[in-house]
């Protein structure tokens, strides 16, 4: 026997019926309906301005805050989390490859444990000079160039292949020499790593960014939190070598590297200042079309999920107060409007002077663009000389 069909079918199907036969579609809607057609506009959901409106960053720093070391920790606890890490002590366990002599200090290539997971090929550059010394851990930006990383930052050893395209980066972006060597030749120890796709570890391209990320999330991590807490490991390994004064430790970085100096500078212990050249901006600031943060690929790099919903960009980076902080941007810089960056700057600067510690504290809005050309190296040197009782220090 046939079984019933419900009322509620029945009458779905009866309307069903009536569309069929007399050939109405969604043309023939009656008027004044309306319903979301398209739902992508410029690259987000056609609904991002209220997804905005929800975001409140409820642990950011306000005026009310009154245990400012209780507020650092609650954010550093969320950032961790929402990272996808686990804590990592792996025994560094280095070993010099190769060495050159560069006048004043010694240039070496070395492979060490940066993780339990990886163990890396590293440049470093030591001071001949006796005694312990400042140091800088050098990370280096996207740029969509893959083939070179820690060269970026760091003339390399051996490998002409590379140096060519390393001295093309640095004539590019920082007139013409790299940011750390001339640190190392004003006495500090400087160290760089490639992230995961740059150099020794490519190849990667920009189309694959997007997968590697996809990948990273479906193996229970993410890419922007790897690179974090790689950044952590090796300002760690830098922090350990017996040429390093523990309480002279700097990250240093330019565009990504930028980011991913402030980041760690609130993340890690072993960082006492740093310097963060043409990365910071308010994230509804970015958030609008026409900006590289929402062209996807390299985006990822830096998107830990969730996280926004309770720390901004400056959120982040106020978490490293009140240790020595300088940043710079440029004014014509096209992936950092000047309004955003302003804005996030003038966040940040509470934060510094709520701790009393105003005077550690610097932004540089500076003619020209996306760049960290030699001035700008030598104000931002100038600057953890002074952070780090070095003010007259030699060697340029």
């Amino acid at each position: 026997m046939p079984r019933a069909i419900p009322s509620s079918h029945r009458l779905t199907a009866a309307l069903l019926a009536a569309l069929l036969a007399t050939g109405a579609n969604a043309a023939d809607a009656p008027t004044g309906v309306q319903y979301e057609a398209p739902g992508v506009v410029d690259g987000m959901p056609a609904f991002s301005a209220a997804l905005k409106d929800k975001l409140t960053f409820p642990l950011a720093w306000n005026p009310q805050v009154k245990d400012l070391k209780a507020w650092r920790d609650k954010g550093r606890a969320k950032v961790w989390e929402l990272t996808m890490q686990e804590r990592d002590a792996t025994p560094f366990n280095a070993q010099v490859l190769s060495q050159q002599d560069r006048g004043s200090y010694v240039a070496r290539e070395l492979v060490f444990n940066l993780t339990g997971m990886s163990r890396v090929r590293a440049l470093l550059l030591v001071p001949k000079a006796a005694g312990k010394h400042p140091a800088a851990l050098m990370l280096h930006d996207h740029g969509g160039r893959f083939d070179i990383g820690k060269e970026k930052a760091i003339e390399p050893l051996n490998d002409e292949v590379k140096h060519a395209s390393s001295k093309g980066w640095a004539d590019k972006h920082f007139t013409g020499r790299w940011p750390g060597d001339a640190l190392a030749k004003r006495g500090y120890v400087v160290l760089a790593t490639d992230a995961v796709g740059w150099g020794d570890r490519g190849p990667l391209t920009g189309e694959q960014q997007q997968a590697l990320s996809a990948n990273f999330l479906n193996l229970g991590s993410t890419m922007a939190g790897n690179m974090a807490l790689e950044d952590v490991r090796a300002a760690a390994f830098l922090a350990s070598l017996p040429e390093v004064d523990t309480k002279r430790v700097a990250a240093i970085g330019f565009s990504m590297g930028a980011f991913r100096a402030w980041q760690l500078a609130a993340l890690s212990d072993d960082v006492t200042a740093f310097v963060a050249v043409s990365w910071m901006a308010t994230l509804k600031g970015l958030m609008v079309p026409g900006s590289n943060q929402l062209r996807g690929g390299s985006s990822y790099q830096m998107l830990h999920p969730g996280l926004v919903k309770w720390l901004d960009y400056p959120d982040v980076a106020s978490l490293a107060a009140p240790k020595p902080g300088i940043f710079f941007s440029g004014e014509t810089d096209k992936l950092f409007p000047v309004g955003p960056t302003r804005d996030a700057y003038a966040k940040m600067a509470k934060v510094w002077a709520a701790w009393g510690a105003a005077d550690k504290f610097e932004t540089h809005l500076r003619p020209g663009g996306h760049e960290f050309p030699a001035e700008v190296q030598d104000q931002a040197y100038d600057f953890l000389d002074r952070q780090f009782g070095r003010a007259g220090a030699a060697g340029r």
